[in-house]
């Protein structure tokens, strides 16, 4: 058996679960004919902290690696480290905490979670020390445990944001000293809404690079593929198929050829209806391969 390729691009979406993790979210693997999930394990816009279903998880877990999927799990769009208010860091340590949790029941590779904001213009040395605080102890249990790692993912920018241009990923990662455990998740929508122009040529090679100079060569760990529906710089973040939306199918080209995506999953949260448009936007990627 010939040994795996470890340039190859793993190419998949996020996968709903609503009726049950396995239940739900292995037909549409089959169906969208992904090599990567990412799915939710509570309410993407709530802190509810479910436990999960152990056959469920059991029965998902064991698909998935049966099929060669790679698990990823998007903590909740609520976790801000970086807010002034008190309870609001306090709960998003717990969720990212519970999602740690889950991700090694299901096999995940990596949780991944918004930068933050520091929302007041004020609050912007304190919201680095409590990303610090809160982010060092996961950082070292997970490693311990062996268990998922973490993936920051920077914003679509405005709203003080700690990290929203590639290059304020350095910082970021200063702010926990460089720690092993803490990955980066680069989001196409999210770079062009914070002013990387993808489009023009060159753009997304350009971007890629700024993101190794800052981070490393190894940081980048996976990647959320989506054109947008807005201009550049809008700090919009609202998805589109790929090639459909202002920053176009040749950008998609760049990034899939680019030394820094070689075997990192890449997955779509564009638009879909069933599974029809994350099969098409995938369909669309692996054509785009070198």
């Amino acid at each position: 058996m010939p040994a795996p390729d470890p340039g190859h691009r793993p190419i998949g979406s996020h996968t709903p679960t609503s009726g049950g993790l396995a239940r739900a979210a292995l037909p549409y693997v089959d169906a969208a004919g992904s090599e990567v999930a990412q799915v939710y394990v509570g309410n993407s816009r709530g802190w509810a902290m479910p436990a999960g279903d152990p056959t469920q998880d059991a029965l998902f877990r064991d698909g998935c690696a049966e099929r060669g999927v790679a698990v990823y799990i998007h903590a909740s769009l609520l976790v801000n480290l970086g807010s002034p208010t008190a309870a609001t860091v306090e709960r998003s340590t717990q969720s990212l905490a519970h999602a740690l949790r889950r991700g090694a029941a299901i096999g995940a590779r990596g949780v991944v979670f918004h930068a933050g904001s520091a929302v007041d213009a004020g609050h912007a040395d304190a919201a680095m020390r409590q990303v610090r605080e809160s982010l060092l102890p996961l950082l070292d249990s997970t490693a311990d445990a062996g268990g998922p790692m973490l993936l920051v993912e920077p914003s679509a920018g405005g709203g003080r944001s700690l990290a929203c241009r590639v290059e304020q990923l350095g910082p970021y990662l200063d702010a926990v000293d460089r720690h092993p455990q803490l990955g980066v998740c680069f989001d196409t929508c999210h770079a062009w809404a914070a002013g990387h122009d993808l489009a023009v040529e060159g753009g997304m090679t350009a971007t890629l690079d700024a993101l190794v100079t800052a981070v490393g060569a190894d940081r980048l760990r996976l990647v959320h593929a989506n054109d947008s529906k807005d201009l550049c710089g809008s700090t919009r973040d609202r998805h589109e198929n790929i090639g459909k939306g202002m920053i176009g199918e040749p950008a998609f080209a760049e990034l899939m050829r680019h030394p820094a995506t070689a075997g990192v999953p890449i997955l779509v949260e564009t638009p879909t209806e069933r599974h029809e448009g994350h099969a098409a936007d995938i369909t669309t990627l692996r054509r785009l391969l070198p």
